[in-house]
């Protein structure tokens, strides 16, 4: 018979990309896998009371047997389901109350317009914990709210997640990092594993084992809160009669139970300081190299590091200053976000979630101008280094003498700024640098930064990024993103590596009020010609995908929606991953477009032109343009390729056209996202993917089968277009 035949290794350049596309086809295996955010304490319970429902021939559980319905359950919003999910009812006139208290303490999971879906996790349960609220106080106002009696595995996974909460802190002090507590027996326990033991870090002379654990006597001092002054009121558009009615006659028809305001009112109050006085704290010196490992192992053993900054007593770090200028108007859910951060005159490290286009910026530079202390911005590119800068100019009292820019292209010098902005690349580079650089780097790493703001905060998970924590020292991190989001199962590392989610905004609450656009998005189906199909259906895997992008179809698809959105005085962005794809419809259709190798002086000259030049009305660009691109003009978005079932990358694509229109003229929607994909090929199946985060959200697809007016789109160079691909390859 002979030995086995060996398969050949597959070194082709697509090897690389189809791994990137298998990638998105096990997300799937991810998003299921609820139950592992439940702590090992709590996972028995947990499934014991999801086992005990009885199911239905389609899988519905029946919890009837298990948790009792109240008599005035008309009145309450929630349901609390035994596996830990919550279902809210956003009609109800409760419902600002419990979407404050579910947001503090749960994920949401589905936001459509009338029903949301949250889930209870181990995580979400620490961040409530971390923003003040008691074990007692979460699980009196749940069973307050719900309309049916909570399952006793719901409460006990509630106490053992956040009993023990809070009790250890990550503190730093003269660029130093210490594991402290007011609690010394929860050191001694901590101590005793063999992990913690490997991250401390000893003093030479050592006789017994405790003596290395530092005793401190802290002096407590009341301090004005953030935005404890009366919010300033930002002009939000106002409400049409039909909306101002509508909410009337659902307030007069239902009474909110008493308990429910007296409660929310009780725990919603800011947190405020106790009397002055002495609190006694025990502590032990760590390696500043292995902080990640011991935020990660402390988790493990159900007590998470607590990172906060005691700003205002911090007298070893000079104030820097800084202030936010009055026309700085902060809206309410950035106000409320703040507040989550700082709380007893403390700042709080965690990641505050908002969409693209809300004003993550003004939360970044006014959380900066609250702690006065050095200021550490990490960004993606240069090209958002410097729409920081410009950030930080247009809210804030800093100027040039106090931002410092280092990236490749701009090396500011460090002396004497208050605030540096770099890029993670920068930070992480291992090769070697100039000697401008590695000056720059010395003393950034020998600087103590009072607040480090990292933008795109998802992206720390990277193995390459996640080192900047390690290289540089600060007291409080924030984190900034608009898609929690990974494709990995990497994202939970934020809540060690950066700090809890302290804040996360409702897109579709925040389109109602105006201030992010109405966007409607559409899926635009473009059959295959029978010449590429039958290639298409024949070829290999590469071969397909440039295929189902160069579908002449979907080219005159493309090409009648931008003549149509000219003509209505639109701003049009089209998005292409392929390049290939991006430079032959753009040259084709004589538009101007930027991908990788362009250059930044054409970048900017593109975009300026796109501003404010009546004549360059679409552009088009490649996924360098995905984040830290600010073109606030653009109202159409066309998509003819994507990176796969990436969900994040559809969320960001859709928060270019985010930002509310000024002028827009008063329709139901004042931004279109259109998706083109090639029909009967796996386009439609990585797009059907990509749409599970902006739907979960609230946002609705529209799916166009034909385009009214298409067949008077006559393409001649459509025997050009084949040949041309095919000459290519």
């Amino acid at each position: 018979m002979g030995p086995p035949k060996r398969f050949k290794k597959d070194n082709s350049k697509w090897k690389k990309r189809k791994d990137d596309y298998d990638e998105y086809n096990d997300e799937d295996l991810v998003d299921s896998n609820e139950i592992n955010d439940v702590p090992d304490a709590a996972k028995n319970d947990v499934e014991k009371q999801d086992e005990c429902a009885i199911e239905d021939e389609f899988g519905a559980k029946d919890y009837r047997l298990q948790m009792t319905l109240k008599p005035d359950c008309s009145s309450r919003p929630l349901w609390m389901a035994p596996n830990g999910h919550i279902f809210l009812e956003s009609f109800s006139p409760v419902y600002k109350h419990a979407h404050d208290f579910l947001i503090a303490i749960s994920e949401p999971v589905c936001r459509p317009e009338y029903i949301h879906e949250y889930k209870l996790t181990a995580y979400s349960l620490y961040a409530a914990v971390s923003v003040g609220l008691q074990t007692q106080d979460i699980i009196e106002y749940l069973k307050r709210l719900s309309k049916t009696s909570i399952p006793d595995g719901i409460i006990e996974f509630i106490k053992l997640c956040t009993l023990s909460y809070g009790k250890v802190k990550l503190v730093l002090k003269h660029n130093k990092y210490f594991i402290e507590s007011p609690f010394p027996e929860v050191l001694q326990r901590l101590l005793k594993d063999p992990v913690i033991q490997e991250c401390r870090l000893r003093k030479l002379v050592e006789n017994v084992e405790t003596d290395d654990i530092e005793t401190n006597i802290q002096t407590k001092i009341k301090v004005p809160q953030f935005g404890s002054k009366a919010p300033i009121n930002t002009p939000a558009p106002s409400k049409t009669n039909s909306e101002t009615e509508s909410e009337q006659i659902v307030t007069e028809a239902t009474t909110i139970p008493e308990d429910i305001t007296a409660f929310y009112d009780k725990i919603d109050k800011e947190d405020e300081d106790e009397e002055e006085q002495e609190l006694k704290t025990v502590s032990f010196e760590v390696n500043q190299e292995k902080i990640e490992v011991i935020q990660k192992r402390c988790i493990e053993l159900e007590h998470p590091l607590l990172a906060e900054y005691d700003f205002r007593n911090d007298s070893v770090n000079p104030d820097i200053n800084i202030d936010l200028k009055p026309s700085a108007v902060l809206r309410p859910y950035q106000e409320k976000s703040l507040r989550k951060m700082f709380g007893n005159g403390r700042a709080r490290s965690g990641v505050i979630v908002l969409p693209c286009g809300a004003g993550k910026s003004l939360v970044g530079v006014t959380a900066c101008c609250t702690v006065r202390k050095r200021a550490l911005v990490l960004c993606n590119s240069g090209v958002s280094v410097e729409q920081w800068k410009q950030q930080f100019k247009m809210w804030s009292t800093a100027d040039d003498s106090m931002i410092c820019r280092f990236t490749s292209e701009a090396k500011d010098k460090p002396m004497g700024c208050g605030i540096l902005i770099t890029t993670y690349s920068m930070i992480t580079h291992t090769q070697k640098r100039s000697w401008e650089a590695e000056q720059t780097m010395r003393w950034l790493q020998e600087q103590e930064w009072g607040i480090m703001v990292l933008d795109e905060v998802h992206t720390i998970p990277a193995k390459m990024f996640r080192r900047v924590l390690t290289i540089v020292q600060s007291h409080c991190k924030l984190g900034l993103t608009a898609t929690l989001l990974r494709e990995d199962d990497k994202i939970a590392d934020l809540n060690f590596l950066i700090g809890p989610k302290l804040y996360e905004a409702n897109w579709l609450e925040l389109q109602k009020r105006g201030y992010i656009a109405r966007v409607q998005c559409a899926e635009v189906w473009c059959p295959m010609t029978s010449e590429f199909y039958r290639e298409y259906l024949a070829c290999k895997m590469n071969r397909k995908l440039l295929l189902y992008v160069m579908n002449p179809n979907k080219f005159r698809c493309c090409q009648y929606l931008i003549r149509y959105h000219e003509k209505r005085g639109d701003k049009t962005i089209v998005f292409s991953d392929n390049v290939f794809a991006l430079k032959h419809y753009a040259i084709k259709m004589n538009k101007p477009y930027i991908y990788g190798p362009t250059s930044q002086s054409e970048r900017i000259q593109i975009l300026q032109n796109f501003k404010f030049n009546m004549k360059v009305n679409t552009i088009f660009v490649s996924k360098v343009a995905d984040t830290s691109f600010d073109l606030p003009e653009a109202n159409v978005l066309i998509q003819i390729s994507s990176h796969g079932g990436s969900r994040r990358q559809e969320a960001q694509r859709l928060g270019r056209i985010l930002r509310a229109k000024k002028g827009a003229i008063a329709e139901e929607y004042n931004a279109f996202f259109y998706t083109l994909v090639s029909q009967d090929t796996m386009e439609m199946n990585y797009s059907r993917k990509r749409q599970r985060f902006l739907v979960n959200q609230g946002y609705s697809y529209k799916v166009i089968t034909k385009l009214a007016g298409m067949e008077e789109v006559i393409i001649p160079l459509m025997t050009l277009v084949l040949t041309t691909l095919f000459i290519h390859h």
